[in-house]
């Protein structure tokens, strides 16, 4: 089983100072600090792209599919029709990813899914419409939580 503690940046720094010197091998001074020769090329690696020899953990993991200008345009389009399903949300945005994903942010975005809306009730009709038969057909909105 592998050891994959992340190492300080003193130890980097002193990976990398033995090296620069010249007098070992990468394998050598891989030995010599008691870390992998992978962690040694990858050090001189990172620091020959990016001049920073820090660990990077921060830019692991997956990538957000759903980016801070979609979410402006989420908000923009529920203004204009709450009602909108999740499955209508992704198309009209052209987003590839899952429904839960959306609502995973909509949750993040503070929206709620109202399951009925208010409307003022009517003196000529009932203001219940009933039960639905199968679940589908009820009016549901996207609204803002206060």
């Amino acid at each position: 089983m592998r050891n994959r503690r992340t190492i300080s940046l003193d130890l980097r720094e002193r990976i990398l100072e033995a090296y620069d010197e010249g007098e070992a091998t990468r394998n050598q001074v891989a030995h010599h600090f008691r870390v992998s020769l992978g962690m040694v090329k990858k050090l001189l690696q990172q620091r020959r792209a990016s001049g920073d020899i820090r660990a990077r953990h921060h830019l692991a993991g997956r990538k957000p599919l759903i980016l801070v200008e979609h979410r402006r345009e989420m908000e923009r389009l529920l203004k204009v029709k709450p009602d909108m399903s999740l499955k209508e949300l992704r198309e009209a945005m052209g987003l590839k990813c899952s429904l839960q994903a959306i609502h995973v942010v909509l949750v993040k975005m503070e929206m709620n899914l109202k399951k009925r809306l208010s409307v003022p009730a009517s003196k000529t009709a009932p203001t219940s419409p009933g039960r639905v038969k199968d679940g589908k057909g009820g009016r549901t909105a996207w609204i803002p939580r206060v």
